[in-house]
């Protein structure tokens, strides 16, 4: 009983000596971030920046060229309100083997049907199924960070 008293009068006086977590308005206490520059600029890690606007994205526009081989085809249409989890991927709804040719969509690569093995499957491969892993809506942004990059010659 005499240790677990002790060691409940110690803990007591690290918790009572120690600088808070919180200030006394309830704000996080700035941390250093050590110096390192990130894409937020030089601010403190529990600084709060001001979210910027939501991109415009264009409603419907031509397809964009790819700028090297195996790139994933972007998303030329909103995609705003879309909903792709396990219950449903409303991507399939236009761009499904099934649907593109009523719906005027681009179908889905073949790629998308074969497993890990390479197996085709009958329906949309799991690993290929949440197509914006990998298939990105364009937008009206600037670039985040210089990019000095050429497309190959071939697809020039």
């Amino acid at each position: 009983m005499k240790k677990l008293l002790t060691a409940i009068m110690a803990a007591g006086i690290v918790a009572l000596t120690t600088s808070p977590a919180w200030s006394e308005d309830g704000d996080d206490i700035m941390s250093n971030n050590g110096g390192v520059s990130s894409l937020r600029g030089q601010v403190e890690i529990s600084t709060v920046n001001k979210s910027e606007p939501l991109k415009r994205v264009p409603r419907d526009q031509n397809t964009i060229d790819r700028n090297y081989v195996q790139q994933p085809p972007m998303i030329p249409h909103t995609i705003r309100g879309y909903q792709v989890n396990l219950s449903a991927n409303k991507c399939l709804s236009c761009h499904s083997f099934k649907n593109a040719g009523e719906m005027g969509a681009t179908k889905i690569s073949v790629t998308h049907f074969e497993d890990r093995d390479g197996t085709t499957l009958s329906d949309v491969s799991p690993r290929r199924y949440f197509c914006l892993q990998c298939h990105v809506t364009q937008a009206d942004a600037k670039p985040l960070v210089e990019n000095t990059f050429q497309p190959v010659d071939s697809l020039k």
